[in-house]
Formats: C-alpha cells, sequence, structure tokens
C-alpha cells in the first residue's frame, strides 16, 4: 500500500514539472484551463497551503488520505462560485494566510482528528482559497474551463503533498513532517507580515 502511494506521489511529481517551470510571470496561457491551472501555482501562499494539505493527509493516513483533499478542492469549487456569483466572503486574504500558518502547526503538532473534523478544516480553509481564484478569474475566461484548472491543479499539488508524505513514512522519519510543518507556518507568518 504505501509502495503504490509513494509511486503515486512520485508520479504526480514527474507530471507536475512542465507546468511547475513555467509558472513564473511572463507566460501566456491561450485557454481558460491553463490560466486556472496556473493560477495556484503562481502564488506562494496557495502553493504552501495545497502541499500541507497533502501532507497532512498522508500523515493521518486510512480514509483521510483522500477525504481531506477531496473536502478541499470540492469546497474550493463552492468558494469560487461564491465569488463569481457576487457573493462577498469576508477576510479572503486573512483566511488564506491564516491557512498556510494553520496547516503548519497542524502538520507541527502532529494533530490528528476525526475524519469528519479534518475535512471540515481543510473545507473551512478551501473557501478563502477558492473565493480568491473565482475573484481574480479574467473576464474573457471560460468560467467552467477555470474552475477545472485550478481545481486540477489543487488536485496535484495535494498530490505531490501526499507522495512527499509517502516518502517520509517510507523511511519512518515523521519528524521531518513536524520540520516541514514549522517551515510553512513560519512562511505563512512571513506572508502575514508582507
Amino acid at each position: 500500500m504505501r509502495l503504490s502511494t509513494l509511486k503515486m506521489g512520485l508520479a504526480a511529481l514527474v507530471a507536475a514539472i512542465p507546468a511547475l517551470a513555467s509558472a513564473h510571470p511572463g507566460h501566456e496561457h491561450t485557454t481558460s484551463f491553463m490560466t486556472g491551472f496556473m493560477h495556484p501555482m503562481g502564488g506562494l501562499d496557495h502553493l504552501l497551503a495545497m502541499l500541507a494539505i497533502g501532507l497532512w493527509a498522508a500523515s493521518l493516513g486510512g480514509r483521510a488520505l483522500w477525504a481531506v483533499p477531496a473536502a478541499f478542492v470540492g469546497t474550493m469549487l463552492v468558494g469560487g462560485a461564491l465569488a463569481v456569483a457576487g457573493v462577498q466572503v469576508p477576510f479572503i486574504e486573512q483566511g488564506i494566510v491564516l491557512s498556510v500558518i494553520l496547516m503548519g502547526a497542524l502538520l507541527l503538532g502532529a494533530a490528528r482528528f476525526s475524519v469528519v473534523t479534518c475535512a471540515g478544516i481543510a473545507g473551512l480553509f478551501a473557501i478563502f482559497h477558492g473565493a480568491a481564484h473565482g475573484l481574480e478569474m479574467p473576464l474573457n475566461a471560460n468560467g467552467a474551463e477555470y474552475a477545472l484548472g485550478f481545481a486540477a491543479a489543487t488536485a496535484l499539488l495535494h498530490v505531490i503533498g501526499i507522495g512527499f508524505g509517502a516518502v517520509i513514512a517510507r523511511f519512518q522519519a515523521p519528524i521531518v513532517t513536524r520540520v516541514t510543518g514549522s517551515i510553512i507556518a513560519i512562511a505563512g507568518l512571513f506572508l502575514a507580515l508582507a
């Protein structure tokens, strides 16, 4: 089971390399899907939160391995739809930065709750990320393609986090998860001060 998760994570990382390599500004995307796909790749706050969700899901294991990322992606789409529909989601930027800090803290503390609670935490954070994606959708973008793009990128980042977690589990080094969590939390604090 662990070996198949490791293979899945490594395959996702290899598949992501071209997208991550072109994530810097200056690349023009001609499709709404690619514009949506690149949006989560363009911000450190989004990258850290998405990877942390995958890593946390991997550290929890069991049903949380799929339930936590699925809750994040599903609720993120709801947040995006709310923003596109003109519903005001308060404190979007603060919620995103707080999600980075708290996800890092959850990893640092090796926090374990019920699967429903963990999925709920992920879903709460996802509302803010989804609203940001929805608000920043270009006016000429196809909404469904754009949403599919940012959902696919988010899922890919979760899978990379899960793959990293599988490598950590393989080497039986849970301290690496805690250290990574502390780095993510500190990065979130710097983002809050920026």
